[in-house]
């Protein structure tokens, strides 16, 4: 029986090459059941994702790209666009240090309450938006619990920017802390104590130490609450009012206009929405692709260091 020397981590083993197959054959699935399972998974992405999105862009390009311009420089467009993009540079800063602080607490102290805090942070993923929506709408709203206060201050919540941003910040709430909860947990505390030992203070010791470790984990957070953010509907739309040119972002301006057999203009705004995911899942690609990359760089450094 023949055997082979291979080389692993800067030791040479013998290994062979029969042993070897008769191991794959046994671990791995035969090619029909491979290629079904390939053949079934493109064909529900065809008919769910990559047809629908066809049709989003030929709705929007089927009278030309003038037509498209005209649509998306309306100002009513316009004004939904602004306001979208407003509630996200509003909320994902807001949630980044929610998201921090809270991954921080969870994944390197341990206090009472801590499983409560943890159900807290996974509730907007549990609840309805069009509920959500309805809650702010109790406490907020003009015959609400805190609506008479509000009034009596004159300030406005429901009906306007801020209980837009308010709703979207709570859907959006768990992604960046759910994305490095895990992580933070996984690289434990010890290089956080030893920069304490050695003299330096907690901003220096996040600065320095937690944040180059959990920064591919906060910026993929970031890039999922920027989805969510730009896409969120229910909520919005119990507690925005769908004022055209006011309250409207970009999805409730979309349902308006096809609502008014506005296709083309409907499409067009659509395809923009669509063009800002697609931005969006791009860069989500480059992220996992650069973490990746820097794994394996680590990887082989700690190799050649140990060799």
């Amino acid at each position: 029986m023949t055997t082979t020397t291979v080389s692993l981590g800067g030791q040479r083993y013998q290994a062979n090459p029969e042993l070897s197959a008769r191991w794959r054959r046994a671990t791995e699935e035969p090619a029909w059941v491979r290629w079904t399972l390939i053949t079934i998974a493109l064909t529900f992405l065809g008919l769910f994702l990559v047809l629908p999105l066809l049709v989003v862009l030929y709705g929007a390009f089927e009278q030309g790209l003038s037509v498209w311009f005209a649509a998306i420089n309306e100002p009513d467009a316009l004004a939904a666009i602004r306001l979208s993009l407003l509630v996200v540079v509003i909320v994902v800063p807001i949630n980044v240090l929610f998201g921090v602080a809270a991954a921080w607490a969870i994944a390197k102290h341990e206090f009472r309450g801590k499983p409560i805090l943890i159900s807290l942070i996974d509730m907007p993923f549990a609840i309805s938006p069009v509920v959500v929506g309805l809650i702010f709408v109790i406490l907020f709203g003009s015959q609400g619990w805190l609506g008479p206060w509000l009034a009596a201050h004159d300030i406005r919540i429901i009906f306007a920017v801020p209980g837009i941003v308010i709703v979207i910040a709570f859907g959006t709430m768990p992604f960046i802390a759910r994305e490095l909860i895990p992580l933070m947990q996984q690289q434990g505390k010890e290089e956080e104590e030893a920069s304490l030992t050695l003299g330096a203070n907690g901003w220096k010791t996040f600065w320095y130490v937690t944040l180059p470790n959990i920064k591919w984990g906060l910026i993929y957070g970031v890039i999922l609450c920027n989805a969510r953010a730009l896409g969120e509907f229910g909520a919005v739309a119990v507690v925005s009012g769908r004022i055209r040119g006011e309250t409207n972002t970009m999805p409730l301006h979309i349902e308006v206009l096809y609502n008014e057999y506005l296709f083309t203009a409907a499409f067009a705004v659509s395809s923009l929405l669509t063009g800002l995911a697609l931005v969006t899942i791009a860069i989500k690609s480059f992220v996992e692709w650069l973490d990746e990359r820097s794994r394996a760089s680590t990887a082989i450094s700690h190799e050649g260091a140990v060799s």
